[in-house]
């Protein structure tokens, strides 16, 4: 740990590990001085693996900052959070605003995640468009290149919608493999972790990528539905194809 009164920093792992000069041993300059990091700490995947720590009276004059900004603590008991939270924001000695770790630094995020959703959104609309227009390409060419199929088919009794039924199963089936392959290609996500800055307090902002169960059925369910939407219109045209056309063709 650092030392009181002296120009010591511990930092977080993610810190110590993305940044030059943050590992133990080295320096970092910042406030005008050179800080020595003696220490290295794990957190694990929570906001402190990405602070740096050390004497609050020597942090406060290298930054020229009068006053706390912030004071973490634990409560005895979690469940007293209200009470508590009511008792220190109508003390008239202070100017303060208590809230949940969880909620703290999700106001401390929250324009950069809505950047982030945004983003993310727009990139799935477009690439879902692409996909959409990719199956719809590729089961056009397949209606093409089996009309004698379709032909055979209907001279031997099978219905429009038998033939209309085969191929959105078969549009349904290639978007469910491109939604496994998606889903196994983006399982590898997780082991990255993506550092950027919080424009809101020029604060690293460090995140990675969790797959769950109900992502990865929402992944499917969505690639199925990009299935129907390329395979809908080419399985019409299959469907109302003409007996004696596509008899001719052959």
């Amino acid at each position: 740990m650092p030392r009181t009164a002296a120009a010591e920093i511990v930092a977080g792992g993610s810190i110590a590990r993305r940044f030059r000069g943050a590992a133990l041993g080295e320096s970092l300059r910042f406030g005008m001085r050179d800080w020595q990091v003696v220490g290295v700490f794990d957190a694990g995947a929570t906001g402190f693996s990405s602070e740096i720590w050390g004497d609050v009276d020597q942090l406060m004059q290298a930054f020229r900052r009068p006053v706390y900004s912030s004071v973490v603590f634990r409560l005895r008991d979690p469940g007293a959070f209200d009470t508590y939270k009511e008792r220190i924001e109508t003390d008239p000695r202070l100017t303060v605003e208590a809230k949940r770790e969880i909620e703290f630094y999700a106001d401390q995020s929250a324009a950069m995640g809505t950047f982030l959703r945004i983003l993310g959104t727009t990139l799935t609309l477009i690439f879902s468009v692409g996909a959409v227009i990719g199956a719809m390409i590729t089961m056009y060419a397949a209606v093409a290149g089996r009309i004698i199929e379709v032909g055979t088919l209907r001279a031997l009794g099978f219905g429009r919608g038998s033939i209309l039924l085969a191929f959105i199963a078969e549009s349904l089936l290639l978007g469910l493999l491109g939604g496994l392959v998606g889903i196994f290609f983006a399982s590898f996500m997780q082991l990255i972790t993506i550092s950027t800055m919080n424009w809101q307090t020029f604060a690293e902002l460090a995140f990675g990528f969790s797959l769950s169960l109900g992502i990865a059925g929402k992944s499917l369910a969505f690639a199925l539905f990009m299935g129907l939407a390329g395979g809908l219109l080419p399985a019409l045209r299959a469907a109302r194809m003409d007996l004696v056309e596509a008899l001719r063709a052959a």
